[in-house]
């Protein structure tokens, strides 16, 4: 692959991520610590009260601060997240998360994302982030080493 055509660890790391592009998510931009992602709530993601189950709102929003965080190059996972979820979503609603970095101090990071449905918020997300060795990001569940915690 040519320098012109390599990818940016963001984007290295989005299309390898099979859950979120199944799901028809889209990275539409990223920089150094951001992104903005779109996906189209579908059929399958309503629940029975027929708005947006809240996991593939989380999911969205994850997703999109899984690349901001993993914009700087060194392997990036969550070491926590919460959401406020504002306002419902229906099925056809294209929604956008747009994540931005807070703060980022040794390995650790703090970043925001906001989802919407074009100017309405629907939920609103932080994410806080850890720098792992690249081989310790891929240990077997449950294995602790010195380098992760």
């Amino acid at each position: 692959m040519s320098q012109a055509t390599q990818r940016t660890p963001t984007e290295a790391m989005f299309f390898a991520d099979e859950a979120s592009r199944g799901l028809g998510i889209e990275l539409v931009e990223h920089g150094e610590g951001t992104a903005v992602l779109r996906m189209t709530v579908t059929p399958a993601m309503v629940n029975g009260h027929r708005i947006a189950h809240g996991g593939y709102l989380f999911l969205l929003a994850d997703t999109a601060f899984a690349c901001a965080c993993n914009s700087h190059g060194p392997v990036t996972v969550a070491a926590g997240a919460d959401i406020v979820f504002v306002a419902p979503a229906r099925e056809g609603d294209v929604l956008v998360a747009r994540a931005e970095e807070r703060a980022r101090y040794g390995r650790s990071g703090i970043y925001d994302v906001s989802v919407r449905r074009g100017g309405e918020l629907i939920a609103e997300f932080r994410g806080r982030s850890r720098s792992v060795r690249e081989d310790t990001a891929r240990e077997a569940p449950g294995t602790t080493t010195k380098e992760s915690r």
